[in-house]
């Protein structure tokens, strides 16, 4: 008898899933890791605690969307697997989704995504997905259209930053007209997670009327998430993200509707690859926009 049961994950459950999710993306990382790039380091505790931080806001915000995969022969709380889903008006979106190696392809991650996909009802959605084969192959058979990624990382040359002018430190009182850009760009608002990323990122927003736009800056000055009306507007906000890196930094989330984010990455001389994939159904490709990993 199958040992795994998948269902409705609890607030007791986030370390066990924690603990799986950093064993699972440590291995993904190893094994598809290139010869350029770094070697990969596992989670950090600070790390630890802010994925169990968002995954408890997720429960708060949307916890049907939440599941988890069990092995009840090694502890009713040990975590296989985990599939974490959220919607925001129309949109659904996938958080983070991942078995451990020890429990693929034994069809645990299928159970798992068709919880997801069940949470979804209808509704056009989007992720950001890795290169596993298994994976992808899921993501292709439920329908969802896979547009390659791209990443710029380096050091800026800072002689190449540009005077940007327009822009504006962000408060909560700019949440209304980014949740109307945010159903422009991608079916439907962002809504209480704006008042998370506000909570631990720095906003930054174009105020103008007719090209508005908005960035989160994580703590190094990398965008976690980039929207704006009009190309000109998301490129002097990724221009104020990168005037703000602090060493090597990192543009991710390029897919080719936003290449206006690829002349900025070349122009401070960072290098440009390939990472995984932004999927979508039922919806185009956000543009102009860089995803958030998390929030979409």
């Amino acid at each position: 008898m199958d040992s795994v049961q998948v269902r409705p994950m609890q607030e007791d459950d986030l370390p066990s899933a924690e603990r799986a999710s950093a064993v699972t993306f440590f291995e993904a990382e190893r094994s598809t890791r290139r010869v350029s790039d770094p070697e990969a380091e596992p989670r950090s505790a600070a790390a630890s605690k802010q994925w169990i931080d968002r995954m408890r806001f997720y429960l708060s915000v949307d916890p049907a969307g939440c599941w988890i995969a069990v092995d009840e022969e090694a502890g009713a709380n040990r975590a296989v697997g985990f599939a974490i889903s959220q919607n925001r008006g129309r949109l659904w979106f996938l958080a983070t989704y991942g078995v451990l190696p020890s429990h693929q392809g034994q069809g645990i991650g299928k159970r798992l995504l068709d919880a997801a996909l069940a949470h979804a009802d209808g509704r056009p959605g989007i992720f950001s997905s890795s290169v596993h084969p298994g994976a992808t192959r899921r993501y292709r058979m439920a329908d969802f259209s896979l547009h390659p990624q791209m990443r710029m990382v380096g050091t800026v040359d800072r002689s190449t930053l540009p005077v940007v002018d327009g822009l504006q430190e962000g408060q909560a009182d700019d949440f209304a007209w980014m949740d109307q850009l945010d159903q422009d760009l991608r079916v439907a608002a962002h809504g209480p997670d704006h008042g998370y990323m506000l909570d631990i990122l720095r906003l930054v927003v174009c105020r103008d009327g007719a090209r508005p736009g908005y960035a989160y800056l994580d703590d190094r000055g990398r965008a976690s998430l980039l929207a704006a009306a009009h190309p000109e507007t998301a490129q002097k906000l990724l221009w104020e993200a990168l005037a703000s890196s602090q060493g090597p930094t990192l543009v991710n989330c390029i897919t080719t509707p936003n290449e206006w984010a690829i002349d900025v990455g070349l122009a401070a001389r960072l290098d440009i690859g390939q990472e995984g994939y932004i999927a979508v159904r039922g919806m185009p490709v956000p543009a102009p926009y860089l995803a958030s990993g998390h929030f979409l």
